[in-house]
């Protein structure tokens, strides 16, 4: 079976072209597990881009994250700060869901 996760839609492009390989949710969509294959679609309108397989989910606070964060992000430390900063205002408890996009179809 299959499990959705979204993306904002200005993420879609990177995660497109692999240069977006991590993601950094909170606690609610920690349950994830490696080897698992996620659907993907846009956070706005729900519309499907790809499927991501997951590589591993890592705990990490959000004074913790560092530049190979922000490259794996494809943006600059202090953009991923003020990004998680926006969509979750006062949360410092972290997950990082390293993934990669997968090639071919998946039922």
């Amino acid at each position: 079976m299959l499990h959705d996760i979204t993306f904002f839609s200005r993420f879609e492009q990177d995660i497109l072209a692999e240069r977006k390989t991590i993601t950094i949710r909170d606690a609610s969509e920690s349950h994830f597990q490696p080897g698992e294959v996620l659907r993907v679609s846009r956070y706005e309108d729900g519309v499907f881009f790809c499927f991501i397989e997951v590589l591993s989910v890592t705990p990490v606070a959000l004074d913790a994250l560092t530049e190979t964060h922000a490259r794996q992000e494809n943006m600059t430390l202090s953009e991923l700060k003020q990004v998680i900063k926006d969509i979750y205002p006062g949360l410092d408890e972290l997950f990082v869901i390293a993934f990669h996009k997968c090639r071919g179809e998946f039922q």
